[in-house]
């Protein structure tokens, strides 16, 4: 157990331990909570700050922003990590806090990073000081709370959401440090060449950490030339990242994401997890991927194989929840099963027809059959007189009109479940298909 010591600085200490903002107008990145404005910049600004729940991908500010508050509190400030903080630690942070209290009136900040890791017995140790207001917690987490955190905390904490920073904001922070005598590395020649930089940005995929330490590493590791500068070129961003630079422009993302959808349409699952393999490598968006397949499994699959609408979505969810490395797997297994489930567009060429004749053909009235019969009066209106309950025939079903005109949109095929469909809609309506 720790309490932050935040006016000693250690000068070795990696770069990005250092390159830790001081304030808030240092902090880079997660203008959706911290905006000018914003609920969270607010109470921190106010020192009004309530038990919280930072959770998110590594290296996106959570225990910075730790710091800053810890700078900024009126409130006795304590930091512990729950790999390696129990029970007897939680119980010595409550007892000081209640000193701290009876003696001066002054709150107690705990910070727990990653407190995921804390078991539902630690969790529980802390809910009533929690709920009685003898601490106000911060717990960092890379892990979902709404999975990792019992409910009855949860429920008593305020949730942000830190996102992967965006380009923009890891090239702010790799220039920043470049630049910084005091903290960073401006006191070393570096002529950092702009494809060097670039692979550090697309690389550390979102996380400031893993950008950071590569900058560091590549600098120190490389010898000055004989005007006693150090070239931080494209092949030391290689080697210090660990990652080799794959050819990604605008171009490369809409091609390769095109070749990967139609691979899946075209029931290649050795080709969609090729594109998929080389998607995730370059640094794309996990979520955006996941979104891909959603629509994929809609309108390449559709109702030949129902399941893969319901395999996407959860690949989605699953990348939300735990995140990059381990998110791949997810994405490959509702891959795999899209490009290997029989396909049909058939829902997807129905809502396109029936949307051409909605934009193009005259509106139709809803008949008076069909007509909500639930209010007063609407008896009197005709609503709803002759309306057949289909749940009151044999097969629960009855024919009826369900439009004043017929139209025809929908035509399933003779794949997968969709055969079944068809089978089925013959016999409810003998011409329907």
């Amino acid at each position: 157990m720790d309490i932050f010591d935040i006016h000693k600085e250690n000068k070795e200490a990696p770069l990005a331990w250092r390159m830790q903002p001081r304030s808030m107008e240092e902090f880079v990145g997660q203008e959706h909570i911290l905006g000018d404005g914003k609920l969270l910049r607010r109470a921190i600004e106010a020192d009004r700050i309530s038990s919280v729940i930072f959770y998110g991908p590594p290296g996106t500010g959570k225990t910075a922003l730790a710091h800053i508050i810890a700078k900024k509190t009126q409130a006795f400030f304590i930091f512990i990590n729950a790999v390696t903080s129990g029970i007897a630690d939680i119980r010595e942070v409550i007892a000081e806090a209640k000193r701290q209290w009876f003696n001066s009136k002054r709150r107690t900040i705990l910070f727990i990073d990653e407190i995921h890791r804390f078991n539902r017995i630690q969790q529980d140790a802390l809910l009533p000081d929690v709920e009685e207001g003898n601490i106000i917690l911060i717990g960092a987490s890379t892990h979902n709370p709404f999975f990792s955190i019992i409910p009855p905390l949860s429920s008593r904490s305020q949730i942000f959401q830190f996102k992967p920073l965006s380009h923009q904001d890891i090239r702010v922070i790799l220039e920043r440090a470049l630049n910084d005598k005091e903290r960073g590395m401006g006191n070393f020649k570096v002529k950092m060449e702009e494809r060097a930089i670039e692979h550090l940005i697309v690389s550390s995929e979102g996380d400031a950490r893993k950008a950071l330490n590569a900058l560091e590493i590549g600098i120190l590791s490389t010898g000055p030339d004989k005007n006693g500068v150090i070239i931080y070129d494209q092949k030391v961003a290689e080697e210090s990242i660990q990652k080799k630079v794959v050819v990604y422009n605008e171009d490369a993302h809409y091609d390769t994401i095109s070749a990967f959808i139609k691979s899946l349409r075209g029931s290649d699952p050795d080709a969609a997890i090729y594109w998929l393999a080389k998607m995730i490598y370059a640094g794309e968006d996990p979520l955006f991927i996941a979104r891909r397949m959603i629509i994929a499994a809609s309108e390449d699959v559709g109702n030949a194989d129902p399941n893969a609408l319901s395999l996407a979505i959860s690949a989605f969810h699953a990348v939300e929840s735990i995140g990059m490395p381990e998110g791949r797997i997810p994405l490959a297994q509702a891959a795999i099963y899209i490009a290997t489930a029989p396909k049909s567009n058939a829902s997807y060429t129905a809502i396109e027809s029936a949307m051409k004749d909605v934009e193009e053909g005259r509106m139709l009235q809803v008949p008076d059959h069909l007509k909500d019969s639930h209010y007063r009066g609407a008896t009197r209106l005709g609503a709803g007189i002759g309306y057949k309950y289909p749940h009151n025939y044999p097969g629960h079903h009855v024919n009826q009109s369900y439009m004043p005109e017929k139209r025809h949109y929908y035509n399933p095929s003779d794949e997968g479940y969709e055969k079944e469909i068809k089978n089925r809609l013959k016999g409810n309506w003998r011409k329907r298909c």
